[in-house]
């Protein structure tokens, strides 16, 4: 019981860790535009995500285990089962292919990988072609699937708080991370590729 609190502690602290990271990294990399320092603490950021949200998600899914959360901290779990599996299936499916792909592109196209190997050149075809981040939002579907099919509503509620905290990460330092190394190069793709959902821009191009 101890250690499965232990767990929950480690999974909700990571998340508050991770978000103050980023605003630390963000201000520093505002502070010191040098594309030097931006590999570097670019690789400080990777290392942040795998030990405030990576591991923990990987300790719990081993202990207490993805069905056990909800009756170790009091809570009824998610009451349509059917239906939380039906849009979990719906969800992992795209998620797992986007993931899968994005990583693929990532390392055929810009000679790099998803954590501490940078990618060498803007990524800018492929899955990249329809929006910036398309390994983001298949984590994110992983991870609301996930929840979904494990019927746990702990496990939804954390993602409810994860996901904005890594979609913060995205906005406030890694974009600005790249173009510190890229310049115009990942500006132009910026304002003209959807940050996260394809066909939406945030960000229009500029005639």
């Amino acid at each position: 019981m101890k250690l499965g609190w232990l767990v929950i502690w480690y999974q909700l602290s990571g998340i508050f860790v991770f978000t103050l990271g980023t605003v630390i990294l963000g201000i520093a990399l505002r502070r010191k535009s040098d594309q030097r320092f931006a590999e570097r603490i670019s690789r400080v950021s990777h290392l942040l995500y795998w030990v405030c949200l990576g591991l923990p998600s990987l300790v719990g899914f081993l202990y207490p285990g993805l069905t056990h959360f909800d009756e170790l901290v009091g809570m009824h779990p998610l009451p349509y089962r059917t239906a939380d599996t039906v849009v979990g299936v719906l969800l992992l499916i795209p998620g797992i292919y986007l993931f899968g792909a994005s990583n693929a592109a990532l390392n055929r196209i810009g000679h790099g990988a998803a954590a501490f190997k940078l990618t060498r050149v803007v990524v800018q075809s492929d899955v990249y072609k329809k929006m910036r981040n398309p390994m983001s939002l298949g984590y994110y579907l992983i991870v609301a699937g996930i929840s979904l099919l494990a019927g746990s509503t702990y496990l939804t509620s954390v993602t409810v708080l994860l996901i904005p905290a890594h979609a913060f990460n995205i906005k406030y330092f890694e974009e600005v991370e790249l173009e510190v190394r890229y310049g115009r190069i990942y500006s132009e793709y910026k304002r003209r590729v959807p940050f996260l959902i394809p066909g939406f821009r945030s960000n229009p191009k500029v005639a």
